[in-house]
C-alpha cells in the first residue's frame, strides 16, 4: 500500500520498477517517456491522483505534467474526476487492459495505420498514372496490401469481447496442433 509524504505518493519497489520500465517501453513505441511513466502512475494508483501529487512523486515540471495529462486525456485513456473536499482536478486511467489496448490500437490505427494507408494508395495510383520505376510501385502496392489486408483483420477483432478473442486464440493453437504445424 502507498504511503503519502506531503503530496508525494511513495512508491512500492514494484511500482517504480514498472513506472520506469513503462516510460522505457512508450519511448520505443513511439511515446514521450514522462507520457508514459505518468500514465503508468495512474494506473498503479488505487486512488486519483492530481497533478501535484504525480508532480512530486515522479519528480518532473509541472508544465510537463500538464501537457502530458492533456495527451493522455486525447488519447481518452485518462480521465478527469473529482475527489470530494477536493478542488483540484484528479486523474485516474482505464483499468480494464483488453479495454485500453483497444482505444489505444484504435487511435493508433487513425493517427499512424490510416494515412500511411492512404500515402501508399495514393503513391501506387500516382505510379501507375505515370507508367515510370516499375519496381518501387510493385513494393508500394505489396505494402499497401498487406496494411489494407492487416486493417481489415483488426477491423475484424478489434470489437470482440475480451473472452471471446482468448478462446478464439487458444482454438487457433489446438487447430495449429490439429494441423500439426510448428
Amino acid at each position: 500500500m502507498q504511503k503519502r509524504k506531503n503530496s508525494v505518493m511513495e512508491l512500492t519497489e514494484i511500482q517504480k520498477k514498472y513506472v520506469l520500465h513503462w516510460g522505457e517501453m512508450g519511448m520505443k513505441w513511439g511515446i514521450n517517456r514522462t507520457v508514459a511513466q505518468i500514465h503508468a502512475l495512474i494506473y498503479v494508483s488505487p486512488n486519483p491522483l492530481n497533478a501535484e501529487e504525480i508532480t512530486e512523486t515522479l519528480a518532473v515540471a509541472r508544465s510537463n505534467v500538464s501537457n502530458s495529462l492533456k495527451e493522455l486525456q486525447g488519447w481518452g485513456i485518462v480521465r478527469v474526476v473529482h475527489v470530494l473536499g477536493d478542488r483540484r482536478d484528479h486523474f485516474e486511467t482505464i483499468t480494464d487492459v483488453w479495454e485500453l489496448f483497444r482505444i489505444i490500437g484504435n487511435e493508433r490505427k487513425r493517427r499512424e495505420y490510416d494515412p500511411t494507408i492512404a500515402f501508399l494508395k495514393d503513391c501506387v495510383a500516382e505510379s501507375e498514372a505515370d507508367g515510370s520505376d516499375a519496381y518501387t510501385r510493385d513494393r508500394l502496392k505489396e505494402l499497401y496490401e498487406f496494411m489494407n489486408t492487416t486493417t481489415k483483420l483488426y477491423e475484424l477483432f478489434h470489437n470482440w469481447p475480451a473472452k471471446t478473442i482468448i478462446k478464439f486464440v487458444n482454438m487457433g493453437n489446438k487447430v495449429r496442433q490439429l494441423l500439426k504445424l510448428s
